[in-house]
């Protein structure tokens, strides 16, 4: 196998990504966090059995409805308090939602593909133990429920 065709499918020395927030209604994305954790990047579909009247050896499998996962971000550092108003904000107006991108990177920090998700509403946020020595604001968790997942492929970019 020739080494191009090799490092094609060689995996990442470290998942690298950026997470960009943007309320709806905002024409900038939420002041950098960066996270240590992303997970819950799922779609499921359910599958409807049907037996065929009469005759006991054939069942159709059909299509039913699709639901996604939940995003959990942890060990989160920002330099401001972003996310926490975009909490109080939804809070105060339960129909704001945001789209959430997650670009996945290369070792060289180029785009390798993305992951959009709509329509999102945080449903938690937790705060780490406080420490008097960091400057900086942590998110221990925040949690957020989406209702489409989309992958962008940059891969050839």
């Amino acid at each position: 196998m020739a080494d191009a065709a090799r490092e094609q499918w060689q995996p990442f020395p470290a998942l690298n990504f950026v997470v960009e927030i943007l309320p709806d209604g905002d024409s900038k994305p939420l002041a950098g966090a960066a996270f240590s954790d992303c997970d819950g990047l799922e779609v499921n579909q359910e599958v409807k059995t049907l037996k065929e009247g009469g005759n006991p050896n054939r069942v159709h499998r059909l299509a039913g409805p699709v639901s996604f996962g939940q995003l959990t971000l942890k060990r989160g550092v920002t330099r401001g308090t972003d996310l926490w108003k975009w909490f109080d904000r939804s809070l105060a107006n339960p129909a704001l939602r945001a789209g959430i991108t997650i670009s996945v990177l290369r070792h060289d920090k180029s785009e390798w593909g993305r992951v959009v998700l709509s329509r999102c509403l945080p449903i938690k946020l937790k705060a780490p133990m406080l420490n008097a020595r960091d400057g900086n604001v942590a998110v221990e968790e925040i949690q957020v429920a989406y209702e489409a997942f989309k992958w962008e492929d940059k891969s050839d970019a």
